[in-house]
């Protein structure tokens, strides 16, 4: 019960804070854009790029953390796109974008914080890993299957349709933000030191990123109420909150990594969707409802997916 009170309730009580403003019409929903624009494209970002730049790469990287992670994570997108496409008898395209809800865990904004307040804040290495290929991985995979599928029978050149895919990708602000710190953490390893005030400028604003983020989330999801579509919101449920993180627990056993590791691997993939994965379906003009709802519900629920692997796990 500690770790409900203690670890877990106060990320999800700045969340209901940001949603109860919202609801109750204190902060009108162009200020709620406005929060979540500049966390999501600046502070967020930002955050990223620092933690990166910062990052012990020979240490925190593991090849097979990254193999079961993803695993998992492929495993449901599979899942939700199989299912939805045979017996839920969405269209390709709809079927696409339910997959990558299933794909795509809030690794960030939900995952940071709770594995910082579960472990301590030299626990989150191994996030950072997950996270530095996280949306370059999922993004380039979720649009380029989606330009395959909406591409199938026009007669589009291979070429054309991966360079749409490209291009979306690499104007992503949370891929910038991982790039760039990727690059610098590569010249400071070659003997690059930037000045200290560069740092500290970043490092207030690095701040500021996940108080935002979560008080805007809670903004966000107040408009993404619940509407039909069960069986299609069961069914991402099902596979970000169970299947994911099951598998990538089996898998990190199976694969003997360290305990730091595991708790990194298994806490990221028990997260739910993220409000990037209603933004993929939204950029489409497909399965936005069940993308919608499913961010609220999974939210909600979440409390007690996390609750569990946070007990369960050493």
């Amino acid at each position: 019960m500690t770790v409900l009170f203690d670890v877990i309730l106060p990320v999800f009580l700045i969340i209901g804070f940001g949603y109860l403003a919202a609801w109750k019409r204190i902060f009108s929903d162009n200020a709620v854009e406005g929060v979540m624009t500049y966390a999501q494209s600046f502070a967020v970002p930002t955050l990223l790029f620092v933690s990166i730049a910062r990052l012990d790469l020979a240490e925190s990287f593991n090849p097979l953390m990254w193999l079961a992670f993803y695993s998992g994570a492929f495993l449901s997108w599979f899942i939700g796109w199989g299912v939805s496409l045979r017996f839920l008898r969405r269209s390709p395209e709809e079927a696409v974008a339910i997959g990558f809800v299933c794909l795509f865990s809030n690794s960030v904004l939900l995952g940071l914080p709770i594995m910082e307040r579960a472990y301590g804040p030299e626990s989150i290495a191994g996030n950072f890993a997950i996270i530095a290929i996280h949306s370059p991985l999922l993004y380039t995979f979720g649009i380029t299957v989606m330009e395959f599928t909406r591409a199938r029978g026009q007669g589009l050149p291979i070429g054309r349709v991966a360079l749409r895919a490209l291009s979306g990708v690499l104007h992503t602000p949370l891929v910038i933000g991982i790039c760039c710190g990727l690059a610098v953490n590569l010249l400071m390893q070659a003997g690059l030191a930037l000045p200290g005030g560069f740092w500290s400028a970043a490092g207030m604003m690095a701040a500021s990123a996940l108080p935002a983020a979560l008080f805007g989330l809670g903004g966000i999801l107040y408009r993404y109420r619940p509407e039909g579509d069960a069986t299609a919101i069961a069914l991402c449920c099902l596979c970000s909150l169970v299947i994911h993180p099951v598998v990538v627990w089996l898998l990190t056993i199976i694969f003997g990594l360290p305990v730091p590791s595991i708790r990194s691997a298994v806490i990221t993939a028990s997260m739910a969707p993220g409000v990037n994965a209603y933004l993929f379906a939204s950029m489409y003009g497909v399965a936005r409802r069940v993308a919608a709802s499913t961010v609220l519900v999974a939210t909600a629920l979440s409390i007690l997916s996390v609750w569990f692997w946070i007990s369960v796990l050493p």
